[in-house]
């Protein structure tokens, strides 16, 4: 996948996971909690969507690099690219 699509696709987890949010005005550069009403419940549920649609692991220690669409974009090209 590249960049635009894994970000097309954590659009659509987060539009999943959060209806009522409006995901038009989202800043790449801001982490996902300072602009959108998520809880700790919701992170892990995209951590699931992912492993789910995708069968991509992510270890709990590098939960911290998905903060933010950049950096969540930069830390799953890699493990991405042959989707």
């Amino acid at each position: 996948m590249t960049p635009a699509e894994i970000r097309v696709e954590i659009l659509d987890i987060l539009e999943d996971i959060s209806p009522d949010e409006d995901l038009n005005g989202l800043d790449d550069q801001k982490p996902f909690r300072d602009q959108l009403e998520l809880d700790s419940m919701d992170f892990l549920d995209i951590v699931m969507e992912l492993r789910k649609r995708h069968r991509v692991q992510i270890p709990e220690e590098d939960y911290g690099n998905l903060a933010s669409m950049e950096s969540t974009v930069t830390y799953l090209e890699p493990k991405m690219k042959d989707i």
